[in-house]
């Protein structure tokens, strides 16, 4: 029970310390969360996964940087990896309604990306628990791809290959679309952009026959599209991509003569 009022954010507190002070206060209590978090034990906290949800999904909304929003996705992530997921789908689409949300100003966009986050890290980490979440949150992630700032389309390919990876081949149903979106970014005029989309793909591979046997030329010659005007990074990336896409068709060829 101790344990169980010690992880909770101390509001008091919090109120009483200089307002420029308050995100270091949170940023450590978070790290606090993540450590202790990592060791406990479901009665640890179940007196408080409520209430700690409750002041997460709040810190969420208050436009955190990117160490802040990373922190809060991990422990979004471990409580109901750890805990009761009663609350899981209320809180995946609490972070829906922050991706539908048309505000498009500096200060929302912050808030925009932390859930962004919490929702890929969600999903990476619980995989299958999500249930069938995953094709609300994809079609939202992709449509919001079309009008997104370079940031917002780096952490949403960041997070759909997050959502492969804890997926895997739970989810065929949107693998198509989640290819397009990252066909497109694969060509962004942005390099990181570029990156994440490759990174995307690769992760793809692993889970979607169709990349390396019916598009595997399409996807193929988009790579070499990806190279011109590149970067280092990118060149790294999309090499990685098209190597593994070539070898895993070869692979698979193997092991269809095999077969035989």
């Amino acid at each position: 029970m101790e344990l169980s009022h010690s992880l909770t954010l101390n509001e008091e507190a919090l109120a009483q310390i200089p307002e420029a002070k308050r995100p270091v206060f949170i940023f450590e209590w978070l790290r606090f969360l993540d450590k202790v978090l990592a060791a406990a034990q479901k009665n640890d906290i179940k007196e408080c996964q409520k209430q700690l949800v409750q002041q997460l999904m709040n810190h969420v909304q208050e436009s955190p940087g990117p160490s802040t929003r990373k922190l809060i996705a991990r422990c979004l992530a471990m409580l109901f990896s750890v805990g009761d997921t009663f609350l899981l789908f209320d809180t995946v689409n609490k972070c829906n309604d922050i991706l539908r949300n048309k505000d498009d100003s500096p200060s929302f966009l912050t808030t925009r990306l932390a859930a962004i986050c919490c929702v890929g890290t969600m999903y990476e980490k619980l995989g299958r628990m999500m249930g069938r979440s995953y094709e609300e949150t994809v079609h939202i992630l992709i449509r919001s791809l079309r009008n997104a700032e370079s940031q917002t389309r780096i952490e949403i390919m960041q997070t759909l290959e997050k959502v492969c990876a804890g997926m895997g081949s739970a989810i065929t149903n949107v693998h198509k679309d989640i290819y397009k979106a990252a066909r497109h970014c694969l060509i962004d005029r942005v390099m990181a952009v570029r990156c994440a989309a490759a990174k995307c793909l690769l992760e793809m591979l692993n889970h979607a026959q169709f990349l390396y046997m019916t598009e595997l030329e399409s996807l193929a010659t988009l790579c070499f599209r990806a190279f011109d005007g590149s970067n280092y990074v990118v060149r790294c990336s999309v090499a990685k991509l098209l190597g593994t896409l070539v070898a895993t068709s070869q692979q698979n060829q193997s092991a269809g003569k095999s077969g035989e």
